[in-house]
């Protein structure tokens, strides 16, 4: 018996609710596009790992609303924008990765200021 997974219900006063319609719009990407995230410097902190930097991922799904990390640790919650789970190829990321291994993949959440069509 194959079921769908439930999408779970968040509940609380955390992002996802407060948050909720103040991206100013749509998302940007859509499931299924390709995107490369912007090699583009930060100054104290970003939740953007370096290693993804410059490299051409396939958007999973659009996750929430919320300020940027780097916008929140300078206090600055002005801007909200949408976040979105991109997943890479290990072999885009690291290409030393061994040959037989060329279908695993990472998966992360990145904001849309680090996000570009690829």
């Amino acid at each position: 018996m194959n079921k769908e997974p439930q999408e779970e219900k968040v509940q609380g006063i955390g992002d996802p609710q407060i948050y909720r319609g103040k991206a100013g719009g749509p998302p940007r990407f859509k499931p299924g596009e390709a995107v490369r995230v912007i090699d583009m410097p930060d100054l104290f902190y970003s939740r953007c790992q370096y290693y993804t930097r410059g490299v051409v991922g396939t958007i999973l799904k659009t996750t929430h609303e919320s300020p940027a990390a780097e916008d929140e640790a300078w206090d600055n919650v002005g801007k909200v924008e949408w976040f979105y789970m991109v997943i890479f190829r290990q072999q885009d990321l690291w290409p030393e990765y061994p040959e037989n291994f060329s279908k695993d993949t990472i998966l992360t959440e990145v904001c849309e200021r680090w996000l570009e069509p690829a």
